[in-house]
């Protein structure tokens, strides 16, 4: 483990787990590589010339005629979004906007931002009161809007929290990802669908697409709770558009890389290159945290007793004054060939759990696709295999969930039955938060 950070800013470290012992003419090298970062919520991150980072918020608020049934969600997302308001910081910037059809900013609605202190966050919550819901969802012109207007002042971090509460039914799917794709890697987005009425590809391909989190509010009362906590985790971000840069020798093949905690993200399709056998993964904005991810390259054929270097995995990070990105840590993932049989079979624990919460992850949603499309008994299997996962790797949170959805008779041997009736919101919920998983213990 190397470490660049100056100490003024936030510290990043990264630690490498891994079994670097290979068969004879293996060629598979598996590792989990933990990253974490301190002081970036306490100190702001790379500091500019006031002393903090400075961060840019745009709430989204669903303004469609379904938000008034009931009418506790139209008002739930009033009261939400003016708790999320008290929650930001002296100085950060932001804006409101409503979502339906169009996007219209509510607050200021000047084509830019406001800089919070008590007579602005007092404005905003009295144009609140004003929302009222009517109109259709076009969600891509919510995001637009809002990489608008976090573009109109120079801001280190930028985020978006969007809210939801029915199916993207005014623009395309391909006007929806045209939109992703414009805002990707320009701020971060936590979505949030309240009620059941939403689709929930849609809300957790929005978090994923821009690096946030996803999660279902079933009930409107939760929503202010839960807009505050959202809020109070984007306030500690310190550093923004981090990458995980990898780059690996003359013939190795990378297989994949994901990030496998806090949840299953595959990043194998958002590489960008840089530089020769380098390339950049994208991991978004950067607080008080650590994170995990699974690197999997495949090496060329080597003799027992040889050994390389299978890849070199750095965190990279731009300049705050405009020049090169800079590094601020790296690991080392490394391949020894041996004809130790026990030393090149062992499984490293930290890759065999992570490689079963992504296989958990999966199977519950084929499990709840295969639900819905009828297929009992392979809904059953999947789910099943489920249960014996989260069981197996002490993910309680996921075993809760899927214990709403069947009927537990053996979780060591995932022997399950489907319930002849499941709560909507059980069945959203569990598909939204499929992806979470729980760290490794160590």
């Amino acid at each position: 483990m190397a470490n660049f950070s100056k100490p003024t800013g936030p510290q990043f470290s990264v630690d490498v787990y891994q079994n670097e012992f290979l068969p004879e003419g293996g060629r598979d090298v598996n590792a989990i590589v933990t990253v974490t970062s301190t002081g970036g919520g306490t100190t702001g991150g790379f500091a500019n010339g006031g002393g903090t980072a400075a961060a840019g918020v745009v709430i989204m608020v669903d303004c469609s005629g379904s938000m008034d049934y009931p009418a506790t969600k139209m008002r739930g997302a009033r009261e939400a979004t003016a708790a999320a308001v008290d929650t930001l910081r002296d100085g950060t910037h932001f804006a409101v906007v409503a979502g339906t059809h169009v996007a219209k900013e509510v607050y200021p609605g000047n084509g830019g931002l406001a800089v919070a202190d008590a007579r602005t966050r007092a404005e905003a919550k009295e144009a609140l009161r004003r929302l009222s819901a009517g109109g259709g969802t076009a969600i891509g012109t919510w995001l637009r809007l809002a990489d608008r207007l976090l573009s109109s002042a120079e801001l280190t971090i930028r985020h978006g929290i969007l809210l939801t509460d029915g199916r993207n039914e005014h623009e395309s799917p391909e006007e929806l990802r045209a939109a992703l794709d414009a805002c990707a890697g320009r701020f971060t987005c936590d979505a949030r669908g309240v009620g059941t009425d939403w689709e929930v590809k849609e809300v957790t391909g929005i978090a994923s697409a821009l690096l946030g989190t996803a999660d279902i509010v079933a009930d409107p009362a939760g929503l202010a709770a839960d807009f505050t906590a959202m809020m109070e985790h984007a306030m500690g971000k310190g550093v923004a558009d981090v990458a995980l840069r990898l780059w690996t020798p003359v013939g190795v093949e990378i297989m994949f890389v994901k990030q496998v905690a806090p949840s299953v993200e595959d990043l194998t399709g958002r590489r960008t290159e840089a530089g020769p056998r380098a390339g950049d993964y994208p991991t978004g904005s950067w607080g008080d945290e650590s994170r995990d991810y699974h690197v999997s390259v495949r090496v060329p054929q080597a003799a027992v007793g040889r050994e390389m270097l299978a890849a070199r995995v750095s965190l990279i990070a731009p300049d705050p004054a405009g020049g090169d990105p800079r590094p601020l840590s790296q690991g080392l993932v490394r391949a020894v060939w041996t004809d130790d049989l026990a030393m090149s079979t062992s499984i490293n624990p930290q890759v065999a759990h992570y490689t079963g919460q992504a296989e958990l992850a999966d199977v519950i949603q084929q499990g709840l696709d295969a639900r819905k499309s009828g297929d009992r008994d392979g809904a059953t299997a999947k789910l099943g295999r489920a249960v014996q996962l989260a069981a197996a790797s002490g993910n309680a949170d996921t075993a809760k969930l899927l214990s709403k959805v069947v009927d537990v008779v053996d979780a060591a041997t995932g022997t399950v039955r489907l319930k002849a009736k499941v709560a909507e919101a059980d069945e959203m919920t569990l598909e939204t938060r499929s992806t979470k998983t729980v760290r490794v213990k160590r």
